[in-house]
């Protein structure tokens, strides 16, 4: 199974719209990059408590793309690519 595959199995099987994800794969290198759009619905059930899912589906992407020898990174559209935790603005005014 390719990795945008696996990717999309994962994300449709948790999306209460999986008629709204969308992915793009391109090779960056030995990097397969994906990016995922979906329904701003469903975003938090993906992204999860404390990034907890992204995470998760991000770590299963890479280890299937460490058999071909590659690597493997996760986007979420609007989030960038960094991981999670390092895209929630912990800052607060006051």
């Amino acid at each position: 199974m390719a990795i945008k595959e696996l990717a999309e199995y994962l994300v449709k099987s948790l999306a209460d719209h999986p008629e709204k994800v969308e992915l793009a794969e391109r090779e960056e290198d030995d990097t397969v990059v994906i990016e995922l759009k979906i329904s701003p619905d469903d975003l938090g059930k993906i992204i999860g408590k404390s990034g907890n899912t992204i995470n998760a589906i991000r770590t299963v992407l890479q280890t299937a793309a460490s058999s071909h020898k590659k690597r493997a990174r996760l986007e979420v559209a609007g989030q960038g690519d960094l991981p999670f935790d390092e895209n929630v603005d912990t800052e607060t005014d006051q």
